[in-house]
């Protein structure tokens, strides 16, 4: 457990440890919940598909391709355990493919509309 203050800065790092150099990693989905069974149910989405939700999200620069840093702010539930747990989802890219999850970026999922 790492304890935090509400509001304080968070810094997270993730890196991949593989001896291809040219792999990279991107940060598709980060959630947060109150219990670490269920991230479903009653959750936070700080990043979906790639697309930054939390406006306390910030990315920072790494000289690595396969290393992602970035922070956002702590915060608490409402009526809830003071704990917090985090879930998130990386991809694994080849670091030139254009074509590649790593460099769509933000991909928003739109709802169909149901006909009867």
């Amino acid at each position: 457990p790492y304890h935090v203050s509400i509001n304080q800065n968070l810094y997270l790092e993730a890196s991949l440890h593989s001896s291809n150099p040219s792999l990279e990693l991107f940060l598709d989905t980060c959630v947060a919940s109150p219990t670490r069974q269920n991230f479903t149910t009653r959750s936070y989405a700080i990043i979906k598909n790639g697309c930054v939700k939390d406006p306390t999200y910030s990315s920072y620069y790494s000289p690595y391709r396969h290393t992602l840093r970035f922070k956002f702010n702590a915060f608490q539930f409402v009526q809830s355990n003071p704990e917090v747990y985090l879930q998130c989802e990386l991809v694994v890219c080849r670091a030139f493919d254009y074509s590649s999850r790593c460099h769509q970026g933000c991909v928003q999922r739109y709802k169909r509309e149901a006909n009867s």
